[in-house]
């Protein structure tokens, strides 16, 4: 059962993931990769909101992790993603913007997974 979770999770955060990267690409600049950030950004706050009910409070099924955690969301946030596009930005002469896109995606991620379980501990 749980491959079923995690597949139909991970189908799931695959569209999302392609939704919000269409709409983010749609409306921001095209010169700096906002949309696998705000992916991974995003991906991080509700990370931190589902480790708290389901790790934490047993506030949801634990087989609500192999869903959420590891299906949607694995399939949501990417890593090789972001890597590529760092890398793409440092190999076409952006170094300054390829650090400052690590930089971002590191903290920003770090403090929407904090914040979020912060909150998430409030309620």
């Amino acid at each position: 059962m749980n491959w079923i979770a995690v597949a139909t999770g991970g189908a799931l955060g695959a569209m999302a993931r392609y939704a919000v990267s269409a709409w983010v690409f749609e409306v921001s600049s095209h010169k700096f990769p906002y949309a696998t950030l705000a992916v991974n950004v995003l991906g991080s706050f509700v990370m931190g909101i589902l480790f708290v009910l389901i790790i934490e409070r047993a506030a949801l099924p634990v087989e609500m992790r192999s869903l959420w955690m590891i299906g949607f969301l694995g399939a949501f946030t990417t890593f090789s993603t972001f890597s590529l596009d760092a890398l793409g930005l440092w190999q076409n002469g952006h170094l300054f913007l390829a650090l400052l896109y690590v930089l971002a995606t590191v903290i920003l991620c770090l403090l929407a997974i904090s914040s979020s379980i912060w909150l998430a501990r409030l309620f």
